[in-house]
């Protein structure tokens, strides 16, 4: 039967298909063996070089531990790995993989000014749309409403829970700041019919050094916090929390939720450490602050030309990322990476360097970032999955140089490869957005407390749910 069924098949063949199909048929298989050859050999190409990438990456991570213990032969500290990220593995990259780099590196500078994709124009800008942020700023500005939770000085808490009768110092001060800015503004009234949103007044720096609450106690003092307020007042049962905000700049700020958890996927978070890798972060429900340390006077204005020192680092060694840093960089002479603290003062390397580096230390947010626009200098931002402040408004790659951390063995050649127009471009869009960097007693327009603001009311809900007499007094 079966030599009957092929007899058939080849007569059927021989005389209903015409010769020239019949070469097609007979060229076929010799076709798809070929590509077949060519496609297994590019796939072994390539696995090839990803495996050698892998065994590097394995030969490093098994190394990893003499880099890190390198307190006797660069005096730096014994540091644990964070938990926290998975690219920490890929801090130094091996020698086979730095012209590639190099060349990602150059792809990454036509990409900062517009030379890939034509948008030349747009990426020397400061603002995305400078003309739609100021007609819906001057929006903000009059019209924007928060209602405070009320509290009094007889509060036993009224340290955290009030403002701070003097101005604040210190890396957090942007928290109390905002606060004490807020709290004197226009922005608050004291009707919630009128409220586009609602503060949650606690601080969560104050809290940190109250020995009352301390670090382990905010969880259980926030849950306290807003069980309360349900109870007392009607506001929050209306939206679950979605019109509340609170600020933080201290990192522990991101546990303050951590016992209210359905308040923790409503409330907003104006915080300084937003990193898009904890889940905690949500950039659309929630905003980035910058941190700021207030320098007094007005910021200097310094000519390129005076600043001979290519990129300036300067501080503690609290992550892989700045260990790594470090280990390339710290026995160089154009790039100024130094541990602890200097001899001289800070605002004599940030005026004295073009750029200036910040680097993700225990969290992803420092006031470097603030310090080097005061003093002019062009941030290098090293800092993985940081969600730059403001950065729905501002164009980040008009003003600073943002880097991968695996890029750090090619720093130096990023930097270089930028021309002095280039520079020149970039430090004048910096010296341009520094005044949101700033906070001001009293507070003035575009500065950082009214730039705040405004991501807040980019934030606020469309409709509002009108309260009725009867649920005014529940």
């Amino acid at each position: 039967m079966g030599k009957q069924s092929s007899s058939l098949v080849y007569q059927i063949f021989q005389h209903r298909f015409p010769a020239t199909f019949k070469g097609f048929f007979y060229f076929l298989p010799i076709s798809l063996a070929l590509t077949t050859l060519l496609l297994i050999f590019i796939y072994i190409s390539t696995t090839a070089n990803v495996t050698k990438t892998q065994s590097q990456t394995t030969l490093y991570l098994q190394t990893l531990p003499s880099l890190i213990n390198i307190d006797q032969t660069s005096n730096l500290p014994i540091l644990p790995f964070e938990d926290n990220e998975d690219d920490n593995d890929n801090l130094f990259a091996d020698p086979s993989r730095t012209a590639r780099l190099s060349r990602a590196s150059q792809w990454l500078l036509g990409n900062l000014f517009g030379l890939i994709d034509g948008n030349d124009t747009n990426n020397k800008e400061a603002y995305h749309d400078g003309d739609i942020f100021l007609q819906d700023y001057k929006q903000m500005n009059k019209s924007l409403k928060i209602y405070v939770y009320p509290h009094s000085k007889d509060d036993p808490f009224a340290n955290v829970l009030l403002p701070p009768d003097t101005n604040s110092k210190g890396n957090y001060a942007s928290e109390l700041m905002f606060k004490k800015a807020l709290m004197e503004s226009h922005f608050v009234t004291k009707d919630p019919n009128e409220a586009h949103l609602f503060y949650i007044p606690f601080s969560i720096s104050s809290m940190r050094s109250d020995p009352r609450i301390d670090v382990h106690g905010i969880p259980d003092f926030v849950q306290n916090y807003i069980s309360n307020i349900t109870l007392k007042y009607p506001y929050w049962n209306r939206t679950g929390g979605a019109d509340h905000f609170y600020v933080a700049c201290h990192s522990i700020g991101k546990i303050a939720f951590e016992k209210a958890f359905v308040a923790k996927l409503n409330v907003i978070q104006l915080v300084c450490s937003s990193t898009y890798f904890p889940s905690s972060y949500l950039p659309h429900k929630d905003a980035s602050m910058p941190q700021v340390w207030p320098r007094g006077g007005d910021p200097p204005n310094l000519l390129t030309s005076q600043r001979k020192r290519l990129a300036f680092f300067a501080g503690a060694v609290n992550s892989p990322v700045r260990i790594a840093l470090l280990k390339v960089w710290a026995n160089d002479t154009e790039i100024f990476a130094h541990f602890g603290r200097l001899n001289t003062p800070y605002s004599e390397q940030f005026l004295g360097s073009k750029f200036c580096i910040h680097v993700k230390g225990f969290e992803v947010n420092t006031a470097r970032v603030a310090d080097a626009l005061f003093y002019g200098c062009v941030p290098i931002i090293l800092a993985n999955h940081y969600d730059l402040p403001f950065t729905d408004i501002l164009n980040w790659k008009s003003f600073s140089v943002v880097v991968h951390h695996i890029d750090i063995p090619v720093l130096k050649k990023i930097l270089q490869g930028i021309s002095n127009e280039e520079f020149a471009m970039l430090q004048s869009n910096a010296l341009r957005v520094r005044k949101h960097f700033q906070w001001h007693t009293p507070p003035i327009d575009f500065d950082a407390f009214h730039m705040s603001m405004y991501e807040l009311w980019k934030r606020r809900s469309v409709v509002r749910v009108r309260l009725t007499p009867s649920m005014e007094f529940m």
